[in-house]
């Protein structure tokens, strides 16, 4: 039997400036670590536009790394690694609660689609968010040049989580 993969999942639009930086971040940790067969846990890259395909995606999963661009009031580019959770709890803790909002640029937050998952039941084991700080949301292509020099730092972060479950080979 397989086990279930480490998801990472980067959340946004490349069409809303900054919100872009979780497909970016995705695509380069895929293109870093396709560690596929050669890991005792399979690695799942996934990039999605909206939290709601969190949903059933993660179930049972030991560990989904959500990267997502973040509206906190930090400078622009800051990464934040914000453990959200897992099978009993995906509330962010409380000092965090003015940094990670409910509500983002997405139909359903990623703390309320957590939340469904759990009430489904079939959250992911462990879920981390890798945030970076965004400044610009508007229509158009490209990432602010402070969340684009962030996106190698980003993806640092998500390797040393995947690395905590399933290392590369």
């Amino acid at each position: 039997m397989t086990p279930a993969p480490v998801l990472v999942v980067g959340i946004g639009s490349e069409l809303r400036g900054d919100d872009g930086v979780g497909p970016a971040v995705a695509r380069a940790v895929q293109q870093a670590c396709d560690c596929g067969a050669a890991a005792s846990v399979p690695v799942e890259v996934l990039v999605v536009a909206d939290p709601l395909d969190l949903v059933d995606a993660g179930a049972g999963a030991p560990l989904a790394i959500v990267v997502d661009a973040t509206r906190g009031g930090l400078d622009p580019g800051t990464v934040q690694v914000v453990e959200l959770g897992g099978t009993s709890a995906v509330r962010p803790p409380s000092n965090l609660a003015g940094r990670v909002r409910p509500s983002s640029t997405h139909a359903l937050g990623l703390v309320a689609a957590l939340d469904l998952a759990k009430l489904l039941g079939h959250p992911p084991r462990r879920t981390v968010l890798v945030g970076v700080e965004g400044a610009e949301f508007g229509p158009g292509m490209g990432l602010g040049p402070a969340v684009a020099d962030a996106v190698p730092e980003a993806v640092a972060r998500v390797l040393e989580l995947v690395a905590e479950v399933s290392p590369c080979a």
